[in-house]
């Protein structure tokens, strides 16, 4: 491969022709962000491109190509830099579709997640967001026309965790009526494993596939409204000869063993966390919208509520790729293409089922056509889940390995250490971490990597500003 000559500044430090002017804290388009050669005062530096990457390995990576979405300017060379998750794996650049995001807070994360999801409708592509625990993703909705779900106590918006989704072609009756007993079943257990914060006992999962499958028998899965939770609850409390002889026990001896799983799900319907699922859904979500926000602002400082809302939310979301996958929707022209965001991830790795859930949606996201995006603080937040050694870190740091792209934004000091061990960085990266100023990154794809400036377009900034109430604009 023939390999050209450049000629770069050997100190990439200066970035900038002068200060400036503008109080927002990213570079916008049109303004002189990113180009070092007109400030430098040192000698330039004429190689190959081969020894140039050896030397300062972010001036100069072609193999990322040119297809995708526009983010900003590489700090190294001044050249646009794009990205697309799909694109790079097709070209075997990556091995998943999958994103970490980590950086401290004020360092512009939130606003690349937000800047990056609202490009990509632009392509096709549908933007999935099952939490929003800061309730900054409703600007985002509403600029591509569509309006977050607000779910929180004293809110008429509810959503039923048993709902069956939409049939997918080529399933019989009987094989779609016990695809959704599995998955209502599935869903069950893990919202009462997060709330019990343990594992079910057998006597406790089968009470709730008994009582489940109860309460599914007398309901039309084609035409009557799915069942709901205070219906399974009252089985499960109450639990008749018939059904409890299928487990070889009285109905006094079932009720007794699953006592502490019925008490927990009765928490759902007439306990703190009542009028969230205890009900017909009556916010549909739509799926073939540009963006779908669930907003759990509302419930912050619940990571018991959010966790099971994010259950929830997961459950729904696989059933309609799994239709998708199915060819069901093929004349509604719906991209294969979804971006899946977990802002604030860090909250949702507490609860070990929800990781769980979340390791097989990282495992299938090739089969499904998904990019997930996880955004954290930090990642020795993924080491802070649980006891050392124990599942919980395991299913974590599993996450990060099943995330072929990793952008890190500054990190402080004590965090650099963890994070080049994590992420593999070389110490020329890693040395970049605590001096990376607000909206520059290290981006890490695959093998490459490039520390690239997002720059914002001035229609984007009243969608993805944070900061409005600390600046005092009440815009």
């Amino acid at each position: 491969m023939k390999h050209l000559h450049t000629h770069v500044a050997t100190n990439p430090t200066h970035t900038r022709t002068k200060p400036r002017t503008h109080t927002r804290p990213f570079g916008r388009a049109g303004t002189a962000t990113g180009n070092p050669f007109r400030t430098m005062r040192t000698p330039v530096h004429r190689a190959t491109t081969r020894n140039l990457q050896a030397a300062y390995p972010f001036i100069v990576d072609s193999a990322l190509g040119s297809h995708g979405v526009y983010v900003g300017r590489q700090a190294g060379s001044d050249a646009s830099f794009v990205f697309d998750p799909w694109e790079l794996y097709a070209q075997n650049v990556i091995t998943n579709p999958n994103i970490l995001l980590a950086g401290v807070i004020g360092r512009g994360k939130s606003a690349l997640a937000k800047s990056v999801a609202l490009r990509m409708t632009a392509f096709g592509v549908r933007v999935y967001v099952p939490g929003d625990p800061k309730g900054e993703w409703g600007e985002v909705a509403r600029a591509l026309g569509t309006e977050p779900i607000v779910l929180g106590r004293g809110l008429s918006a509810r959503v039923n965790p048993l709902d069956p989704g939409e049939r997918p072609q080529g399933l019989s009756s009987d094989e779609w009526q016990r695809e959704v007993l599995a998955r209502r079943n599935s869903l069950l257990a893990s919202l009462a494993e997060t709330a019990l914060d343990r594992r079910l006992q057998p006597v406790e999962r089968n009470a709730l596939l008994v009582a489940l499958t109860a309460i599914t028998a007398t309901s039309d899965l084609e035409r009557g409204p799915a069942p709901v939770l205070p219906e399974i609850v009252a089985a499960l409390m109450n639990p008749t000869d018939e059904t409890a002889a299928t487990l070889s026990m009285t109905a006094r001896e079932l009720a007794l063993d699953s006592r502490n799983l019925a008490l927990e799900l009765r928490r759902l319907v007439v306990g703190d966390l009542a009028g969230l699922f205890d009900g017909p859904t009556t916010h549909q979500l739509d799926f073939n919208a540009p963006i779908q926000v669930l907003d759990t602002s509302r419930l912050a400082g619940d990571d018991t509520a959010i966790a099971l809302l994010m259950t929830c939310a997961s459950a729904w979301m696989e059933t309609t790729l799994a239709a998708d996958a199915s060819g069901h929707d093929g004349a509604s022209g719906r991209s294969g293409r979804r971006l899946v965001v977990y802002d604030e991830a860090w909250r949702m790795l507490r609860h070990l089922a929800l990781v769980r859930r979340m390791q097989s949606q990282w495992k299938l996201s090739r089969a499904l056509g998904v990019a997930n995006l996880a955004v954290v603080h930090r990642i020795s937040d993924l080491g802070a889940v649980g006891a050392t050694g124990s599942e919980a870190v395991a299913l974590a740091q599993g996450l990060l390995a099943d995330c072929s792209t990793r952008i890190v934004y500054a990190q402080e000091s004590d965090q650099v250490e963890t994070t080049a061990t994590a992420l593999g960085l070389s110490d020329v990266e890693a040395d970049q971490l605590v001096h990376l100023p607000r909206g520059r990154g290290l981006w890490r794809i695959g093998r490459h990597a490039a520390i690239v400036d997002h720059i914002l377009g001035a229609a984007e900034w009243p969608v993805i500003d944070t900061d409005a109430r600390m600046r005092g604009d009440h815009r």
